[in-house]
Parts: C-alpha cells; sequence; structure tokens
C-alpha cells in the first residue's frame, strides 16, 4: 500500500456510505493522530487500539444524526490533499478554510499533527494532510 492515509479516509467514507456503527484498519501514529483530532472535533464518537501481533488494529466509531429512519452521518465529506506523489505545503498566511470555517483542515506541522485552526493560533505552518466537513 502506497498512501495508508488515504486508504483510511476511503474505508472511513465508503463505511459512512452503507451505515457501518463502526470500521477498522490497520493502525499507525499518525492515523490514531487524526482519528484523535477526528474525536476532537466531534466527527466520530471514538476510536479504539487493538493490540493484536504483529499490527495493532484501529476501530473507529462513526458517529450519526437523527432516528433511525432518517440516520445522516456527521462527516458529509473527506478529501484527501497532500498525497506521496505530490506534497502540499502551506504557510500560516495561507492555511485554508474548509467549507467557510464548517470544516477542518487536518495539518502535519512541527507540533504535531493539529487542525488548521490550532495552527493558526499557534502561528506554524504545514503539510495538508487532508479536509474533513
Amino acid at each position: 500500500m502506497t498512501d495508508p492515509i488515504s486508504d483510511m479516509l476511503t474505508r472511513i467514507r465508503n463505511a459512512i456510505m452503507v451505515q457501518h456503527d463502526k470500521v477498522s484498519m490497520p493502525s499507525s501514529k499518525i492515523k490514531v493522530a487524526i482519528v484523535k483530532i477526528l474525536k476532537e472535533e466531534g466527527y466520530i464518537e471514538g476510536y479504539r487500539v487493538t493490540r493484536e501481533k504483529p499490527q495493532p488494529t484501529l476501530i473507529i466509531r462513526l458517529k450519526y444524526l437523527g432516528d433511525r429512519k432518517h440516520l445522516r452521518p456527521v462527516i458529509t465529506g473527506l478529501k484527501r490533499v497532500s498525497k506521496p506523489g505530490r506534497r502540499v505545503y502551506t504557510p500560516v498566511k495561507t492555511i485554508p478554510w474548509v467549507l467557510s470555517g464548517m470544516g477542518i483542515a487536518v495539518l502535519s506541522t512541527p507540533k504535531g499533527v493539529i487542525t488548521g485552526q490550532q495552527a493558526r493560533r499557534l502561528n506554524v505552518g504545514g503539510e495538508i494532510i487532508c479536509y474533513v466537513w
């Protein structure tokens, strides 16, 4: 697999389309950092990492709104920005707003994996990993 983050976003997108309660995937530090941001921002219910051998598994509980008949996912879109073949970096002045502030940009910065809003507050730029709305 050449792009594990893109694979994670695709698994989440596919699970939401068929309204699964949870989705599992191989775990890594960057995936856990991205999922932690999604949890803090209220896009998912929760996550856990199982300590299996040889590779730990990341299990994400997806979040939906509404009653059973009119179930709507909280995550309506995911977009991978920086890819292995084309890295996208941004200085603090040009950190993008996702849907005029309704979504989040996830950045990898010297301060760690943080949202675009946190990066503006900390005055750091970095690599744009993905957009979530």
